[in-house]
C-alpha cells in the first residue's frame, strides 16, 4: 500500500527511553561537533598550503579510498568482537591523528605530505569504525526502535553540522586551523567516557554465529538478492559525484565568490540546515526502506545540485545549499536503511561494510575528478557535471534493475541461498 509506514510506536525521540543509546547519542553530538570542525580546518589549510582545488580533492580521497580495503574487515570485526571495545579503540586513534595535525600546525612544522598521511591515517580508522558504530546501535535498541535509532544517529551528525562548520570558521579566522584539530582530539572525550561507563547489560550479546560468515559470503548474499545488487550501485553514483558537500562549497567560496575562511564555514551551516530538516522528516515519517524510495531521492538530489551550481551571488548560493543537504540527507538514510533494515542480522555487520566500503570508496574518484573539474572549467561546470552523474545514474538502475527492486519477505541467509 501506497505511504505504508513501518509498525512502530509513536514518538520521534522514542529511542531516548533506552539509556545506553541516549547516552551514546549525547556524546556522539559533541564528537561529531568536533569532527565537523576538524573537516573545515582541513579543507582550509590543504587551501592555505596548495591553493589547489586539485590538492584539495586528493586530500579528500586520500581520507576515503581506505573504506575499499578496511570496511569490509571493520564489518567481519563488528560481526566476530564486542562492538563497545572495538568503538573506544577506533575512536582512541581518530583522537590521536588529530592531536599529531593540530600540534603539526601549531608548531609551523606542518607540510601538504603531512596532511595526506593523516587523511590516510584518519581514512583508515574511519573505515573500520563506520560498521562497527552501525551496527552497535542495533545492540542497544530493540528491534521495533531500530529504523528510529537508525535516523536519529543523522539528526545528531546533522546537529552537530549545523554547529561544527559555523565554530571552526571562526577558530581558523581568529587563531588560524592548528586549534580546531586540537579541539576535534579533545572531543572523543565524550564518546570514550560514554563508552567506557555504558551499562553492558543494555547491549545484546553477539550471536556466535556471526562470526561464521566471511566476507565472500557477505558478497554472494548481495549478488542472490537484486534489490541489494541495485542499491549498492545506486551508492556508487550519488556517493562518489554527490557527497562531496565540503569539495562543492570550498570551491565555490574560494573559486566563485572569492570569500574567506569564516564565510567558507558558514556555509557549511546552510548545508546542515537542510540536512538536520530531512533527517528529522526520515525520523518522523519512517517510511519502509527500499531501493525504489533511494532511487527517487537520488534524482532528487542531482536536481539540488545543479540548482545550487547556478547561484548568481554567495547570498542565493547560502540560501539554496539547504535543498541541497536535504536531498544528500534523506538519499543518505533512505540507503542506510535500506541496507541495514534489509540484511540479515547474522551478516549485517559485514553487509553494512561493504555498503561503506562503496559509499565513502567512491570519493578517491570522484573529489579528484571534481577538483580537476573545478580548475580546468570552473566550479559551477563541475557541480552541473556531478548532478547531471547522479541524475542519470539513478535512471540507469531503475532500468537495469526494473521489476526486481522490491526486497524478498524472506532475508534470511538460508532462504537467499535456496531460492
Amino acid at each position: 500500500m501506497r505511504g505504508e509506514k513501518l509498525a512502530k510506536s509513536s514518538g520521534t525521540f522514542r529511542s531516548f527511553k533506552h539509556r545506553n543509546f541516549r547516552i551514546f547519542f549525547i556524546a556522539s553530538f559533541f564528537s561529531n561537533i568536533g569532527t565537523w570542525v576538524q573537516r573545515i580546518a582541513q579543507d582550509w589549510l590543504v587551501l592555505e598550503l596548495t591553493n589547489d582545488a586539485f590538492q584539495l580533492g586528493i586530500v579528500t580521497g586520500l581520507q576515503a579510498i581506505p573504506f575499499i580495503f578496511f570496511s569490509s574487515f571493520g564489518g567481519k570485526l563488528a560481526d566476530r568482537f564486542p562492538k563497545r571495545k572495538l568503538l573506544m579503540i577506533a575512536n582512541s586513534t581518530v583522537a590521536l591523528w588529530a592531536l599529531i595535525l593540530g600540534v603539526l600546525v601549531i608548531s609551523g612544522n606542518v607540510q601538504i605530505w603531512h596532511v595526506y598521511v593523516i587523511a590516510l591515517l584518519l581514512g583508515i580508522s574511519s573505515s573500520i569504525e563506520a560498521p562497527i558504530a552501525q551496527s552497535f546501535v542495533t545492540q542497544i535498541v530493540p528491534q521495533e526502535d531500530m529504523a528510529n535509532a537508525i535516523s536519529l544517529r543523522a539528526v545528531n551528525f546533522n546537529s552537530a553540522r549545523l554547529i561544527g562548520p559555523a565554530v571552526s570558521g571562526f577558530m581558523i579566522s581568529a587563531f588560524g586551523t592548528g586549534p580546531s584539530f586540537i579541539f576535534n582530539s579533545i572531543s572523543f572525550v565524550f564518546i570514550l567516557s560514554a563508552l567506557f561507563f555504558m551499562r553492558t547489560g543494555g547491549i545484546t550479546e553477539l550471536n556466535p554465529e556471526q562470526g561464521k560468515v566471511y566476507i565472500r559470503e557477505a558478497l554472494n548474499y548481495i549478488r542472490a538478492r537484486p534489490d541489494l545488487k541495485a542499491l549498492m550501485l545506486l551508492t556508487f553514483f550519488f556517493a562518489t559525484f554527490g557527497f562531496n558537500p565540503e569539495l562543492f562549497s570550498a570551491t565555490m567560496a574560494t573559486m566563485a565568490f572569492g570569500k574567506d575562511a569564516k564565510e567558507f564555514g558558514l556555509l557549511g551551516s546552510c548545508i546542515a540546515v537542510g540536512s538536520l530538516s530531512g533527517s528529522l522528516l526520515a525520523t518522523k515519517l519512517e517510511w519502509k526502506p527500499g531501493t525504489k524510495r533511494v532511487i527517487a531521492s537520488s534524482i532528487g538530489f542531482g536536481f539540488a545540485i545543479i540548482i545550487g551550481s547556478l547561484a548568481p551571488s554567495y547570498t542565493f548560493y547560502a540560501i539554496a545549499l539547504p535543498l541541497f543537504g536535504a536531498g544528500m540527507l534523506t538519499t543518505g538514510i533512505a540507503a542506510n536503511r535500506t541496507a541495514q533494515l534489509g540484511s540479515d542480522p547474522l551478516i549485517r555487520g559485514r553487509v553494512m561494510g561493504i555498503y561503506f566500503a562503496i559509499f565513502m570508496g567512491g570519493t578517491p574518484i570522484g573529489a579528484p575528478f571534481i577538483g580537476w573539474l573545478a580548475e580546468i572549467f570552473g566550479p559551477r561546470e563541475a557541480l552541473i557535471t556531478a548532478g547531471l552523474i547522479v541524475i542519470f545514474g539513478s535512471l540507469f538502475v531503475a532500468w537495469r534493475f526494473r521489476g526486481r527492486l522490491e526486497p524478498p519477505k524472506d532475508v534470511s541467509l538460508s532462504a537467499t541461498f535456496n531460492r
